[in-house]
């Protein structure tokens, strides 16, 4: 008896932790892209690429990339939705930097 209510407490606490990263993680989401924000107004609009690294920011792009064509293909909102905002701005670092070298 006392396992059945154990699991269903172990059960309780892992569904109670995911319900509050399904909070987090999309306000985490528009967070850290509106930081990005500042990076692509620096290469676009001031024509600052120094000190920006091409390599990271295209393995941005292109994890990005994946990470959008696995959501489509899973058929998760969650994942594709977050990750157009993801490959515009990773790709406009990516372009803006091989535009402006």
């Amino acid at each position: 008896m006392y396992q059945h209510h154990e699991a269903d407490r172990k059960r309780s606490s892992h569904a109670a932790s995911g319900d509050v990263l399904d909070k987090i993680l999309p306000v985490l989401s528009i967070v850290t892209m509106a930081l990005t924000v500042p990076q692509v107004w620096a290469v676009w609009v001031e024509g600052n690429v120094g000190g920006v690294s091409l390599l990271s920011w295209g393995a941005y792009f292109v994890g990005a990339c994946l990470w959008l064509v696995d959501g489509l293909r899973k058929g998760d909102k969650r994942i594709w939705v977050a990750c157009i905002g993801w490959v515009l701005l990773d790709g406009a670092v990516f372009v803006g930097v091989l535009v402006r070298h």
